[in-house]
Formats: C-alpha cells, sequence, structure tokens
C-alpha cells in the first residue's frame, strides 16, 4: 500500500512512519515542513529504505501538493501536519488558522483533484484520514466521555482550528463524495514526543534538578494513549474504516496531571536516584487560559467495529516512557538547548 503521510517528523507521524514502513512494508511520503515540531532524527530507522521517501514541503503549497499526489499516487492520505502545542496557539495563534485550516483545505482539494482522477479499484479503495483531537469536545464535568456524537466546544485557539479543520474533512465528504474519515484522539504520550509537552518535560527537567513546573493545582484530567497503540489504530481506521465516519480513539487511562507527574517522580527515585524525592522539585504555576478540565475518550466504536485494543496501559506505558527518555539525551539534549524550550520554561517558573 502507498500512504502519503504528512507531518510524519513529528511526534506521532515518525511513530506513525517507523510502523507502515518497518512493520507493515507500506511505501511511505512523508511530507513535512520540519518546524520546531518536526525531527528527522526520529526518522533515523527508515531512512535508508528503498520504500521510504521524504519530501519538505508546506502543505498549504498547493502546486507542490499537487505534484506530491500526481507523482506518488498514494491508496491513502493519513494527515496529521499540523500546530499542536497549545501554550503556542495562545501567544500566537496565526500559525494554527494557517496550518490547521488553511493547509487541510489545500489537502482536501489536491486528494479531490486526484481522487476524480482515479478510477475503478483504485477509486473505490482510496482513503483520506484526518487526525484530530478530543479538545475540540472542549471539558467534560465529573463523569461521562467523549464519544462520536459529541458535540464541539472547542476553548483554545488550537482547538478551534482543528474543530474547523475536522468540519472541513467532513463537507468535503458530504459535498463531493471524497471518501475520508476523521479520527479524534485524547493525549498522546511515548518516544520522540517534544520536550515542551508535559510528560517528557517533567522527566527531562527531573533528571536535570530542574523545577517542575504544574499548572493550576494539578487537578486537571486527561485521557492518555500511548502513542504506538495510537498508530495502530490510524493504520485500522484508514484501511477498514467505513468512510464518512469518526472514530474516537483514546486509552481508558484518565489520571489528574499532578498524580502524573507525581508517578514520573516515583520512578524517577527508583531509576535516576537524587539527594531527595523527586516530587520535591514540583512547582504549581498560575493556569492555563482556558484550560479545561477533564477529557475522556469512549473507544467503543472503534473496539467494536474495527477490533481495536489498546496494549499499554498507563503504568506500564510511563515506566517504558521515562525509561526511553533517560537513555536518549541525544535524541532530546539538542532540543532543550534550543531556545524555544528555554524561554517556555522561564515563562512557566515566572507564573
Amino acid at each position: 500500500m502507498r500512504t502519503l503521510v504528512t507531518g510524519g517528523a513529528g511526534f506521532i507521524g515518525s511513530e506513525l512512519v517507523r510502523h507502515l514502513v518497518l512493520d507493515k512494508g507500506d511505501e511511505v511520503l512523508n511530507v513535512d515542513k520540519i518546524t520546531y515540531a518536526g525531527n528527522l532524527a526520529s526518522l533515523a530507522a527508515v531512512s535508508g529504505q528503498g520504500h521510504y521517501r521524504f519530501l519538505k514541503a508546506d502543505i498549504c503549497d498547493a502546486p507542490l501538493m499537487r505534484l506530491a499526489f500526481q507523482d506518488f499516487r498514494p491508496d491513502r492520505v493519513i494527515h496529521l501536519a499540523a500546530e499542536s502545542h497549545v501554550d503556542r496557539s495562545i501567544s500566537g495563534s496565526r500559525a494554527f488558522i494557517e496550518t490547521n485550516v488553511m493547509g487541510t483545505f489545500v489537502l482536501l482539494e489536491q486528494a479531490r483533484s486526484y481522487w476524480s482522477s482515479l478510477s475503478g479499484a483504485e477509486r473505490e479503495a482510496f482513503r483520506f484520514l484526518h487526525v484530530s483531537t478530543d479538545e475540540v469536545f472542549g471539558s467534560l464535568g465529573s463523569d461521562g466521555l467523549f464519544d462520536e456524537t459529541t458535540p464541539y466546544d472547542p476553548s483554545s485557539p488550537y482547538s478551534a482550528s482543528k474543530a474547523a479543520s475536522d468540519h472541513l474533512v467532513a463537507a468535503w465528504g458530504r459535498t463531493y463524495g471524497l471518501p475520508v474519515l476523521v479520527s479524534n484522539c485524547s493525549n498522546n504520550y511515548g518516544p520522540h514526543q517534544h520536550p515542551e509537552k508535559l510528560i517528557p518535560s517533567i522527566i527531562v527537567k527531573a533528571s536535570r534538578g530542574a523545577p517542575l513546573p504544574v499548572y493550576g493545582t494539578g487537578r486537571n484530567i486527561r485521557d492518555w494513549l500511548h502513542v504506538s497503540d495510537h498508530v495502530r489504530a490510524l493504520d485500522l481506521i484508514s484501511r477498514k474504516g467505513r468512510a464518512g465516519s469518526t472514530y474516537n480513539v483514546g486509552g481508558r487511562n484518565e489520571r489528574r496531571n499532578i498524580d502524573v507527574v507525581n508517578r514520573i517522580c516515583a520512578i524517577m527515585d527508583e531509576l535516576r536516584p537524587a539527594s531527595g524525592p523527586h516530587a520535591d522539585l514540583i512547582r504549581f504555576v498560575a493556569d492555563r487560559p482556558g484550560h479545561d478540565f477533564r477529557y475522556a475518550i469512549d473507544a467503543s466504536k472503534l473496539e467494536a467495529e474495527l477490533g481495536w485494543q489498546a496494549a499499554y496501559d498507563f503504568d506500564s506505558g510511563i515506566r517504558a516512557t521515562v525509561h526511553w527518555y533517560l537513555e536518549n539525551e541525544a535524541w532530546w539534549g539538542p532540543l532543550v538547548a534550543d531556545n524555544t524550550f528555554a524561554e517556555t520554561a522561564q515563562k512557566a517558573y515566572a507564573s
């Protein structure tokens, strides 16, 4: 199968590319702009593979996207390219609208043009999977779960831009008949995640004895999904999902942020003992504007229709993740040294 992956140098995208190339034997074209969140070092394992190609390009570049479709002739598109860091969307929302909304529009139009040129089995088999987030649904109270019928209620510029792109994808399916799919996932974690995100940020800072900033009181709840479980779901949805459908992907691993941080600290105490408990480094900082209280995904549709099951529970997944970061400073060290990471950390400490 020929798969065009956008954003394949990012956290989830690189895991997907490695899975498709190494485990599935797919031909893959990875289209990535290589912003601060893209890292070609995450693709070292596939860079020499004959059935892997890389195109450095902006998905907003319509002529280049047209050429990519015409040259590669994909059987499916898995669209992950997006600005995804919520804090950055609050301080600089324009890039989120340009990439997440306009970029998705450009891809849909180029996919529609390409699909319209196909016939027979190729046309029937083609799929366009748009990878989105549970943040489009807004915030849950203390109970209940997001499912595929939950109304959209985005809180941040990031989630609003993803909600807009979700609606574009659905509209291109209904108006033009383009065989589209949408997936909405819960919070991902695992190897190769940018150290601005909560879990790798806490691991990296704890390994260096730095303060561990936690927003508000740390009682906000997220449903954690290991990235390898997520990419298996994406492969399955894009191969076997019903065109026009939406599938929620979640790990059934709800945890308060403070409990996640404390668990990382306990693992660090075991694997990398310091002069005192790592939890002593925790510092509560001013909460993020519009910080949703709770996310939790009901993945029953995905499990029942397509037979997907998460392999990781949170305890096994977080231990493996901490171990990976401790063993791979060569990967994250240059990112931590980058000024953008330092500036974000300084703002958190100062709040």
